[in-house]
């Protein structure tokens, strides 16, 4: 089952992380703006088409369509890769979830 974790939210955009059993499968990146809502998802390199697919329809359905019921378009920019790592300039943070690496830029 696909799950989403919400990372941030501001009046006008939300991310989060996508996870399933556990793992983090991706992200999602959405922008609200006027009629249309704007999303940024990254997966992993071996998505398939229909993979992508499932991923923004779950989207949709379950963050999306709660959020702008009557929007007028859904508009999906995909990035697929692999995860470079968390960036952080904050040597204070102790939410790190066990077994991940932290990275500072200072």
């Amino acid at each position: 089952m696909i799950d989403f974790e919400r990372e941030c939210r501001t009046p006008h955009s939300e991310c989060f992380t996508i996870m399933e059993d556990g793992s983090i499968i991706g992200r999602i990146d959405l922008h609200y703006q006027g009629d249309n809502v704007y999303g940024t998802l990254c997966t992993t390199a071996d998505a398939t088409d229909e993979r992508i697919q499932e991923l923004i329809d779950t989207t949709d359905e379950r963050l999306v369509m709660t959020a702008a019921p009557f929007r007028d378009d859904f508009i999906v920019t995909v990035w697929k890769g692999w995860s470079g790592g968390v960036y952080s300039d904050d040597e204070e943070e102790d939410d790190e979830e066990e077994g991940e690496e932290k990275f500072n830029l200072n």
